[in-house]
């Protein structure tokens, strides 16, 4: 699988598989000297570029689906595997937020308090059928009508990473997810209708 490096910043990475439509995205954040992997998609040189950052610690399976290719590449780091950890762990650097507990949608978000990094699976994304307009990323199309606001109202993240896409990074990150968590609902029919569009987009 073809992959491309993205969201590089002090406190980790992404790749992503470059050629898909869902532009499914992988993280490692380092936090306390050790780092953290989640959503993991295998390919070539990420071990090599997650040592670097430091000392694996675990590899996090944010979404019960979102299985990719966790387990592989917690093994071959010789770390445990964490699967949706409503909660949390033991002397971990992060909380785990629970985005979503129903019997088909098992999702926990991660954040980094002190490197005021927010990390989703699919409760966010930036990729176009989750953006309605010209929203820099917006909420999962089938969460919009109950938007995640428990989980995110109170963070004001610095760096937002998502399953899906390139993350937000800076000072406008935080102000985009207030206003992506409170435009949610209004902005529903527009988002679907980008849906539509990305889909036909991708059929051509």
């Amino acid at each position: 699988m073809k992959l491309r490096f993205c969201d590089e910043f002090d406190h980790g990475l992404g790749w992503q598989a470059e050629d898909e439509f869902l532009r499914r995205t992988s993280h490692a954040v380092l936090a306390a000297g050790r780092v953290w992997v989640t959503d993991a998609i295998d390919g070539p040189d990420i071990d090599e570029r997650i040592r670097a950052l430091g000392e694996p610690a675990g590899v996090v399976q944010l979404v019960d689906r979102h299985r990719r290719d966790c387990e592989a590449v917690a093994r071959r780091l010789g770390v445990p595997l964490h699967v949706t950890p409503f909660g949390g762990l033991p002397d971990a650097p992060f909380e785990a937020l629970a985005v979503s507990r129903v019997r088909l949608w098992r999702e926990v978000a991660l954040y980094f308090s002190q490197e005021r990094v927010l990390v989703c699976g699919d409760a966010l994304g930036s990729v176009g059928y989750f953006r309605a307009g010209s929203e820099p990323f917006g909420v999962h199309p089938l969460l919009r009508l109950m938007p995640p606001r428990r989980a995110f109202g109170g963070l004001e993240p610095e760096h937002i990473l998502f399953g899906h896409g390139d993350g937000a990074h800076g000072a406008t990150a935080g102000p985009a997810l207030h206003e992506a968590l409170a435009t949610a609902r209004r902005r529903l029919p527009q988002a679907w209708l980008g849906s539509l569009r990305a889909g036909f987009g991708r059929k051509r």
